[in-house]
């Protein structure tokens, strides 16, 4: 096996000794700084390939304090003042943190803010209000009393908010802190690319620059008590200045409206189902930022350097899924391995050489401390991600911080020692190849390709109460034995369903980007979808798929036909719905234990009629997390195939359809149970259950990738426990296994 290679490790000043030691267990052949560090001499005599993170728009306060009307902007939207007479004052600051933002007073106010009437929805003329010459108040006047005002006003981003962050966790004190800037202006962009170039010439030894990232950060920003305030991951809200906005105008004909930015409080979340205004914007902000990405890009390839994309901080407007990012000329993009979900984001990027996971935890000191022992995480980290590698290889790995605190964790550092020498295996073995998919499966939303393996997301691989019950599906797809592509509603409007596609999910709240919003009230997306299914498709729908705010025509779930389900929301309450008995015993529902006492007794509660979807269902399927329930939802005629209906409302429900089939599932958020069953929801939908066995696992925790080229399979344990699981190889034999916890296994096909 090869014990070096693939393996990035990060180092700080007067570290070498350690460095050297800790970089030869480790195997790695690339060491790196990181934030707020420099890489010695003695580092740099190791002879390992030498990557420097490089921050184009920040660490030059020296620059940015002589233009401080360059530093970055944004839209932001105070709170709601209720106006007791005609006149009122809105305070601005008032829950942002001033060390971050300070109002933009030098662009004319009445040219670039907006004072709204948000109980009316009206923008109040600029003549009826003034900004307070001494303070950071506006004062309106001739509002209707009792109604709530709001101002939308420019800020400047005075404090950079990833060095922030840092700051702020590792408690740098009384540290400089770094004031970002904007290369919109032409001043600030000439210093951008001189200062690059000089850098180049002055590091000779540099082999990788490592933008960390480029231009525009996601939405961070914070309140007063240095708590986040707005954490938008995809959020273009810090990347607005009067200059960006007049040049939008003269490029596509409209005026942006600050209320274009703040979006009401929601600052544009991919939540949001996209609207004109926002996709322009995207638009244009990532044809500026990627032209001048091709510039610095060109620019390290002169020097012999490689360049290479964090896929993080001031990652907005190079957005790695859009057509025509292979044109950079990036040799490749590292990102942070939070998940499966997060490591197919990076792995499935197009048009790179090579891609790099930055595993957790980082080497910070709110997780290396006494007391606590990282190497739990460590583990953790990787059991998520090696199964998404196994299906999608990112081709590198590495860690972030502060390798001095890592070096005071011995159980860490042979955590990590284990770790690089799997990854690399690994590799040895497939030769980088991706294990074998058994079904072409889709993912259907607004954004598609776009936003690949970035949907359901608000934070960077944290899902919260909202969000779990969808984002699982993403999590537990990112290393099914499955192949995985993301489309938009418009992409199946204007072509259809793609004939090699067995499966599609769609689903998600209603009235977001991921349920399609009035994508609904088109029917030409209903007549495609249905007619696809009929003809042998497979769909299937999660939490509140197909559906339209307003009861209209008749359904909620406008597919409500499809998937045999709808969602009752108080329209039709003196209307019976009756509920058929749930069925015990299903193939997708084959490995969930079930007790038959359970069902008899709520199919028997279901023999009196209930109205309005009355309660009385009872517990059928056991080991399933359905997440945050899905109110009402009752099966449409009594055909459904009712698989778990608690509660007064259906949680997993399938349905013959023509010669296709629908399956509807109120949510699953990730777990090994739920991850199988929704394995077993594709393979029924798209009428492949005789395919199913073929190199499966009897345990759903352990999972199996087949490679055919290579001869080979692996069997996975994604748990920190022994497991014993069976396995049904291609040809319908088996083989039992026993894994210690955390294990992979490897096996030559006969």
């Amino acid at each position: 096996m090869t014990t070096t290679g693939r393996f990035t490790i990060p180092t700080e000043e007067h570290f070498s000794g350690k460095t050297r030691e800790l970089a030869e267990l480790w195997g790695a052949d690339a060491i790196r700084n990181s934030d707020g560090t420099h890489l010695d001499e003695e580092v740099v005599a190791l002879g390992k390939k030498v990557y420097a993170a490089y921050f184009p728009t920040r660490a030059h306060n020296e620059w940015i304090t002589k233009h401080m009307d360059e530093t970055p902007q944004v839209y932001l939207l105070t709170a709601r003042v209720l106006a007791e007479s005609a006149d009122v004052d809105v305070p601005l600051m008032e829950g942002f943190f001033d060390e971050q933002l300070r109002p933009n007073r030098d662009a004319d106010p009445h040219r670039y803010w907006e004072v709204v009437d948000r109980t009316t929805g009206e923008v109040v003329d600029p003549a009826r209000w003034d900004l307070d010459p001494e303070s950071e108040v506006v004062h309106v006047h001739g509002v209707t009393p009792m109604h709530e005002v709001t101002v939308t006003f420019l800020a400047y981003i005075i404090w950079d908010p990833v060095e922030m962050y840092n700051h702020l966790t590792n408690d740098w004190g009384d540290k400089e802190h770094e004031i970002p800037f904007d290369i919109y202006h032409p001043a600030t962009r000439r210093f951008v690319m001189d200062t690059f170039a000089k850098w180049l010439e002055d590091n000779p030894d540099v082999d990788v620059v490592r933008f960390t990232t480029f231009f525009y950060q996601f939405t961070l920003l914070f309140d007063q008590r240095r708590r986040e305030k707005v954490v938008d991951w995809f959020g273009c809200s810090c990347t607005v200045s009067p200059a960006a906005l007049d040049d939008f105008e003269q490029e596509y004909g409209y005026r942006l409206r600050p209320e274009d930015f703040v979006d009401g409080g929601a600052y544009n979340s991919a939540w949001r189902v996209p609207r004109k205004p926002q996709r322009d914007w995207i638009d244009f902000l990532s044809g500026f930022v990627r032209r001048n990405v091709k510039q610095m890009a060109d620019m390290a390839h002169a020097a012999g350097k490689e360049a290479m994309m964090f896929l993080g901080d001031q990652w907005i407007g190079t957005e790695p899924y859009k057509d025509g990012f292979d044109q950079l000329g990036l040799d490749a993009v590292v990102g942070s391995i939070g998940d499966g979900t997060t490591t197919r984001m990076i792995a499935d990027i197009p048009g790179v050489k090579y891609t790099e996971g930055r595993f957790l935890p980082y080497f910070f000191p709110d997780t290396f401390h006494e007391g606590n022992d990282p190497s739990i995480e460590g583990l953790d980290n990787w059991r998520k991600a090696r199964r998404a590698i196994l299906r999608s290889p990112i081709a590198r790995m590495g860690y972030g911080g502060y390798l001095s605190l890592a070096a005071k964790f011995p159980k860490f550092v042979d955590t990590v020692t284990h770790i690089a020498d799997e990854f690399r295996d690994l590799h040895e073995r497939t030769d980088g190849q991706a294990a074998e998919g058994e079904l072409e499966v889709g993912v259907l939303n607004c954004w598609g390709r776009m936003r690949s393996w970035m949907a359901y997301t608000v934070a960077h691989a944290l899902p919260n109460k909202q969000t779990r019950s969808y984002y699982g599906i993403l999590e537990a797809l990112s290393g099914m034995r499955v192949n995985v592509r993301f489309l938009s509603f418009d992409d199946v409007l204007e072509g259809g369903v793609p004939d090699d596609l067995d499966v599609l999910i769609t689903g998600g709240p209603v009235d977001t980007a991921f349920s399609g919003g009035d994508v609904w009230a088109d029917p030409r997306l209903v007549e495609t979808l249905r007619a696809w299914v009929r003809g042998g498709g497979a769909l299937v729908g999660v939490g509140e798929p197909s559906s339209l705010a307003r009861f209209s025509p008749g359904r909620y779930f406008q597919l409500a036909d499809v998937f045999g389900v709808d969602r009752e929301v108080c329209q039709t309450l003196s209307v019976d719905k009756y509920f058929p008995p749930v069925t015990a015993e299903h193939f997708i529902t084959a490995d969930v234990p079930t007790d038959p006492a359970v069902v008899e007794a709520a199919n028997a509660a279901r023999a009196i009629p209930l109205s309005g979807c009355g309660g009385g269902q009872g517990g059928t399927v056991g080991g399933i997390d359905f997440g945050e329930p899905v109110a009402d939802t009752f099966p449409v005629d009594e055909d459904v195939t009712l698989l778990r209906a608690d509660g007064g409302q259906v949680q997993l429900a399938a349905r013959e359809y023509g010669k296709g089939r629908g399956v509807y599932v109120s949510g699953l958020p990730y777990s090994a149970a739920n991850a199988r069953l929704l394995e077993r929801m594709l393979f029924w939908a798209s009428h492949a259950e005789d395919r199913y066995a073929a190199w499966s696992s009897s345990n759903p925790e352990c999972e199996v990738a087949h490679y055919p080229d290579r001869g080979l399979y692996c069997v996975i344990n994604n748990t920190d426990r022994p497991q014993t699981t069976v396995v049904t190889l291609g040809d319908g034999t088996t083989e039992t296994l026993d894994l210690d916890g955390s294990a992979i296994a490897w096996r030559h096909i006969a």
